[in-house]
């Protein structure tokens, strides 16, 4: 199906981000209606990695590991409220919603072939709960900083509590755009996230309805057994338990948010390939790309 015109970048993000790129407009599901951006970059007949970002970020987030993918079709979407996909309103956020569009995305532009599909921070639970969707077609997963086994007793972090305290969480992610400006807290070297760079993330979500979906994806990590969120995320965890192709861990060790949680995910997948990146943290995109094509690449069959 032809894809729509993408929005038109500002000019201090043309150059640093020169990839083919469309708009899907959702027909159906919880979204109807809502238009979905992406990067579909490379050739059409080629096997598909899909790489996807998570809060509050964009998929701006992967334009230096898109260069090393050379072979592969690269789709990278837009969560809905981020980047330049449409905002859903604050009680719209799930992680079903999430996931329904993300596979009727794929359905619609790339319904066929096998697909290596790779997620960072929210994006790996995202595609742990699209791969349940696309069964076989799945060849190959990489995760990175992300967290797709759920805890016995979820409990989030102080930024997760911070994000359900009334007021205060409005005022600081929705009027001050928290946490756009500290994203370079979480580097291991924080001028990886600095001028034009942390500019480009902070431009999409420029306005209060337009900064719903951090809190919304920050109040969606569990914070108990009962929280909304736990089903969609244990089924997605089913799938990442039961995938029988090759996975690959790739881990900015530097990371305050999700360092640790390495530990857990190589533990409970063994067969995975480890790749630690001690010179990386959070956004490890920024830090060590070259580290997250190469698995890609290996996943893929197109590298040693």
């Amino acid at each position: 199906m032809p894809r729509s015109a993408p929005p038109v970048l500002p000019p201090f993000l043309r150059a640093a981000f020169p990839f083919d790129r469309g708009v899907h407009r959702l027909e159906a599901g919880p979204a109807r209606g809502r238009l979905l951006h992406y990067v579909d970059h490379g050739p059409r007949d080629a096997p598909i990695a899909l790489l996807q970002h998570g809060n509050p970020t964009w998929s701006y987030l992967w334009r230096k590991v898109i260069p090393g993918l050379e072979g592969l079709r690269i789709l990278a979407p837009d969560l809905l409220g981020l980047g330049l996909s449409d905002t859903l309103e604050l009680r719209e956020h799930s992680v079903d919603t999430h996931v329904d569009a993300l596979l009727r995305l794929v359905e619609a532009v790339a319904p066929d072939g096998p697909l290596v599909l790779v997620g960072q921070d929210w994006g790996g639970p995202m595609v742990a709960g699209l791969g349940a969707g696309l069964g076989d077609r799945v060849a190959g997963l990489v995760l990175a900083n992300t967290a797709v086994l759920v805890p016995s007793r979820p409990r989030g972090t102080t930024f997760h509590k911070l994000a359900r305290t009334p007021v205060v969480s409005d005022l600081l992610f929705r009027l001050l755009g928290f946490p756009l400006g500290t994203l370079h807290k979480v580097q291991a070297d924080p001028a990886s996230i600095r001028g034009d760079v942390a500019r480009a993330y902070r431009w999409p979500l420029r306005g209060w309805r337009r900064r719903a979906a951090p809190l919304a994806l920050a109040r969606m990590v569990p914070d108990g057994p009962g929280h909304p969120s736990v089903p969609a995320l244990r089924r997605g965890e089913a799938w990442v338990r039961s995938f029988e192709g090759p996975v690959e861990l790739v881990w900015g060790t530097r990371d305050p948010i999700l360092g640790r949680a390495l530990g857990r995910h190589e533990r409970e997948l063994p067969r995975a390939r480890v790749t630690r990146a001690d010179r990386a943290g959070h956004f490890l995109q920024e830090e060590v790309p070259e580290l997250l094509a190469a698995a890609i690449l290996r996943v893929a069959e197109f590298g040693p």
